[in-house]
């Protein structure tokens, strides 16, 4: 019986220290070699993984938002319609509660589309209502910048939704277009080991470098 108890005691220590070697080895190797993405990819201004709000950004003596590159519409938190997805049906940034002039719904650690059907109402007067946000700033949209990504926290977009709003940022931030298409071409990456995906924009960092521009 001791034997057995003796066995079993020597099996636990080896598999205990076998896990904790195998968890410190996967940390070291992480921070020596991923160290930027196993700390979660931040920056000083955010996370590169995780899409923002950027609609809110002060831009003194133009519309909010406007001195900066805009990411996707979010499904449910800053950019939502409503705080229940069902209620509002998100894909809104113009009223993130649908109470003019209230700070926005902020749903923290939520994520997810809006699952609206072509035929939903909600999603026609949203999209609309997107549409005529960004004319309003001068932006003729791409699809991307009126809809939800599957996530709805998508913190890319394409070259072409970055050139489209080329006029707005222009303005409100006195940089020729001809300036501000040449940083959206340095920061276009590739799709991945050029075959995987399409080219994308990380809008944090196409915002940091805007930012060093001006």
């Amino acid at each position: 019986m001791l034997v057995h108890i003796r066995r079993s005691v020597v099996l636990a220590v080896v598999v205990l220290a076998l896990t904790f070697a195998f968890t410190y080895a996967g940390t070291g190797l992480s921070q020596l070699f991923f160290k930027h993405q196993a700390n979660g990819s931040l920056t000083a201004g955010g996370s590169t993984l995780i899409g923002q709000n950027w609609s809110q950004t002060p831009c003194p003596g133009h519309p909010l938002g406007s001195c900066v590159f805009q990411g996707r519409p979010d499904a449910v938190g800053p950019y939502a319609g409503s705080s229940s997805p069902a209620a509002g049906g998100g894909d809104n940034p113009l009223e993130a509660n649908n109470i003019p002039g209230k700070p926005a719904v902020l749903n923290s650690g939520e994520s997810g589309a809006s699952n609206l059907g072509p035929r939903s109402k909600v999603l026609v007067s949203n999209t609309q209502a997107l549409v005529a946000y960004w004319h309003a700033r001068g932006v003729a949209p791409t699809p991307d910048l009126v809809t939800t990504s599957g996530s709805g926290y998508d913190p890319d977009i394409t070259a072409a939704d970055a050139t489209a709003e080329i006029p707005m940022v222009a303005k409100a931030t006195g940089l020729s277009p001809s300036v501000l298409q040449a940083l959206i071409a340095r920061e276009n990456n590739g799709a991945q080991w050029g075959f995987l995906g399409s080219s994308y924009i990380d809008v944090l960092q196409l915002n940091e470098a805007l930012a060093k521009l001006r």
